[in-house]
């Protein structure tokens, strides 16, 4: 009896050995379906693991997790000039070049490859579309049909209309989770949400206000533009960035369904602007944020002192806060996104309107 038990404990063990094997096994890939995502627009963009890009499709208030396929490690130092590519994608796609919009622009970091989301077309006919630029210039359609993919839908989304667009503003994917921008129907409007990944059910989101030092007053239904995970103590923030141009520094920690969270009010970087995209980089062992706006053109902010920030609390004339420089060299920058450890990959509209595609030295 003795030698029977230890028989099967020895199997359950194996059994148990095997599973915990095969949860191991287990990839982000695995909780992708094979189908045709039904996107009904393509705004921001993130990569997760993998060479999985996060899709933002505010109109239908959902985000796609879609494999590329895209996992080949970058080989060489080749780096992606592509003048006029806006004429190109349009050639591409069947439409004029004036009747495309550039939404967002992600680099996959595992290949080098980015990736450009569009609108194609004018009004109720406007299609999403993205495309997908390699390391050498080459630019394809990144075909959203017959692929592996995975959808979650977000609750109480901003109402349809004009402000539709403004349901998801911004994206980001850090370790196993994914941050999301943008606004609800609810009084408190500017919401972030987090939702792991693999996709479980989307919650209420937190309510988000802060004070706007360049209007003089707290808000709640301002919606973050552009955002950014930032690791402060050991602590992992969101700095996000509003019109007009406030920094607001959020825990992670404080984002619980349901909640009013309160930022902290960081920096101002000046009224009458629109931030579109930013990133965070490391330059002779100092970190800095690098910005585009669409007034005040490409800002380098010192990220120094940023655990003893003194919260803007009162109205501000023109800018407070953590300090910066504008880069005056680079004119138009539109999105951008890390291209590697000493690059950004900038998309530009030239002074003629049309749009060239580049790298630059981080500044």
């Amino acid at each position: 009896m003795l030698r029977m038990n230890r028989l099967a404990l020895s199997a359950l063990a194996v059994v148990l050995l095997v599973a915990a094997g095969s949860r191991a096994a287990d990839s982000p890939l695995d909780s992708l379906k094979m189908g045709t995502p039904e996107l009904k627009s393509a705004t921001a963009l993130t990569f997760g693991p993998q060479g999985i890009l996060f899709v933002a499709d505010p109109q239908a208030a959902a985000i796609y997790a879609i494999d590329t396929g895209d996992r080949a490690a970058a080989k060489g130092t080749d780096r992606p000039k592509v003048e006029g590519i806006d004429e190109k994608i349009a050639s591409l796609l069947g439409v004029k070049p004036e009747h495309l919009l550039f939404n967002d622009l992600a680099v996959n970091p595992i290949s080098g490859n980015a990736y450009i989301s569009l609108s194609r077309g004018k009004g109720a006919d406007a299609r999403p579309a993205i495309v997908r630029v390699d390391r050498a210039g080459k630019v394809s359609d990144f075909a959203l049909k017959d692929l592996k993919f995975a959808k979650v839908t977000l609750p109480n989304p901003t109402e349809e209309g004009k402000k539709r667009q403004d349901a998801i503003t911004c994206i980001a994917f850090v370790k196993d989770k994914l941050y999301i921008a943008g606004l609800s129907n609810e009084e408190f409007a500017s919401k972030l949400r987090t939702v792991a990944f693999p996709f479980t059910e989307a919650d209420k989101g937190s309510s988000i206000e802060m004070y706007h030092g360049s209007h003089g007053q707290t808000e709640t239904k301002s919606p973050i533009r552009t955002f950014i995970p930032f690791d402060i103590d050991g602590e992992t923030n969101l700095l996000a960035a509003y019109t007009c141009t406030p920094l607001v520094k959020v825990p992670v920690s404080e984002l619980k369904p349901g909640q009013k969270v309160k930022g902290t009010t960081i920096a101002e970087l000046g009224n009458h602007n629109v931030p579109l995209d930013m990133i965070v980089y490391t330059k002779d062992g100092k970190r800095y944020i690098l910005v585009a706006n669409n007034a005040r053109g490409l800002m380098k902010v010192s990220t120094e002192g940023i655990d003893k920030a003194a919260p803007i609390t009162t109205p501000v004339k023109d800018t407070a806060g953590l300090k910066y420089e504008k880069i005056e060299g680079v004119k138009g920058v539109v999105q951008l996104d890390a291209f590697d450890k000493e690059h950004a990959l900038v998309l530009i509209k030239t002074e003629g309107g049309a749009y060239d595609l580049r790298t630059i030295e981080l500044p």
